[in-house]
């Protein structure tokens, strides 16, 4: 702010007597009053900038990286993050009704941006979308910062295969799959298996099932791009034999689960059976390299295809699901996308997103390639021709992954419902689409 100088000044006056009288003595001179001192300039209020975010796995690692941003630029960047076992959606909701909204916060495809986009501020001229294919466009605007590139496959123990005489490459069709599965299972005491598949349907992890899980359905053995299936459910209109196959992967993967982590385990329960070694394989994606660094776990392991529907996969799930977005009300517009900025276009960003957070950047200017477990195997998949199967499941309306299909899953786990039922139910979600 521009610092105001005022200086009061007295003018000298002369009394000049009439002309007929006689001269009277001059006055002597006022001195000139002091300079007042120039008015202070008001504390400025330090910027601040308020991130909500949803990956659980990252929230340590980013308040770290926040703090040194803020030694670093004064800029004070507080990470507050929902996921995991906490609803996202349902907690930025609340977070709008808050007394602070989040400057910086986070929506997931074409699904999140209807449902958030009055709230949306589009990027122009910053300096990281020259650097990325990846981030969110829509009605002809930029909205999105790509958090990171992230995949899922069938996440295995390289070690636990081996012992047990089973070749990853093989592993592309349901039939190489229950051949596989009925073998592990075969061996468990030996092994030291308490499941051969970590999977998880219950409440807490209904993400697993209804959004990750459902992609199969939208998505496997399809070209990269490929819309399709999506486009018809959005049409109200299930594809009653895809869905049949694909109802088969989902009793395979529950059929081979441990019922406790199944039906009642949370995040830690899934990846802790994968990680100390007790499950041959894991539902989940890259995501849980983190957890897996941080409590030590030191086997080979890398992604092998979901074989959601019949036939031969030889592909990966990869995308950019989530994205940065700035509040169109917020205050700290600037600040905000200066932070993201930060984050993409210095090397310490990159040392953030790769070494600390065990991200696969979605930006072509970095060049650290990361060393986590599942995240390292990721370029072999993106650089593999035909490797990677579409990110759907956020272009579904909103609280439909989870909260529609989700507890439909649960039941089936639960037996509550046969495959038929279970096909039927999905059918007619569908269907409510119209």
């Amino acid at each position: 702010m521009k610092k105001f100088l005022i200086v009061f000044m007295l003018l000298t006056v002369l009394v000049i007597a009439g002309c007929s009288a006689p001269a009277a003595e001059e006055p002597a001179a006022e001195e000139p009053a002091a300079e007042e001192p120039a008015a202070e300039e008001p504390a400025s209020e330090p910027q601040s900038v308020v991130i909500y975010q949803n990956k659980v796995e990252i929230g340590e690692v980013m308040s770290t990286f926040a703090a040194a941003y803020e030694a670093e630029t004064g800029v004070e960047v507080q990470v507050k993050t929902a996921g995991g076992d906490t609803p996202y959606a349902e907690n930025l909701k609340a977070e709008f009704q808050s007394d602070r909204q989040p400057d910086i916060f986070v929506i997931e495809g074409m699904g999140g941006y209807k449902t958030w986009q009055s709230k949306l501020t589009p990027f122009e001229g910053q300096e990281w979308m020259d650097n990325t294919s990846l981030a969110f466009e829509a009605d002809g605007k930029t909205w999105g910062f790509p958090v990171a590139v992230e995949a899922w496959g069938m996440a295995y123990n390289a070690d636990i295969l081996e012992e047990a005489g089973v070749d990853p490459a093989t592993l592309t069709s349901q039939e190489a799959y229950r051949a596989a599965f009925e073998k592990i299972d075969g061996m468990k005491d030996e092994l030291g298996l308490k499941s051969v598949v970590a999977m998880a349907a219950g409440p807490d992890m209904r993400w697993v099932t209804g959004l990750h899980n459902w992609n199969g359905y939208l998505s496997a053995g399809l070209e990269y791009g490929d819309t399709t299936v999506l486009d018809k459910m959005l049409a109200g209109e299930p594809d009653m034999d895809r869905l049949a196959e694909y109802a088969d992967w989902v009793e395979l993967l529950f059929e081979y689960a441990d019922e406790a982590v199944l039906i009642t385990g949370n995040y830690d329960a899934q990846v802790g059976q994968f990680g100390v070694g007790q499950a041959a394989f894991i539902h989940q994606g890259n995501w849980i390299d983190p957890w897996l660094v941080d409590n030590g776990v030191s086997f080979n392991m890398g992604f092998a295809p979901h074989a959601s529907v019949y036939g031969e996969h030889d592909a990966i799930f990869i995308g950019a699901p989530s994205f940065y977005v700035i509040n169109n009300e917020s205050e700290n517009k600037e600040a905000a996308m200066d932070f993201l900025n930060y984050m993409a276009m210095t090397e310490t960003g990159h040392d953030y997103m790769v070494n600390q957070a065990n991200m696969v950047p979605a930006f072509t200017n970095v060049t650290m390639l990361p060393a986590s477990p599942l995240s390292s195997n990721v370029p072999v998949w993106m650089n593999k021709e035909n490797g990677a199967y579409t990110w759907l499941q956020n272009d579904m309306p909103d609280g439909f992954g989870m909260g529609t299909l989700g507890p439909i899953y649960e039941s089936f786990a639960k037996g509550d419902l046969t495959k038929a039922e279970f096909i039927d139910q999905l059918a007619r979600q569908i269907e409510s689409l119209k």
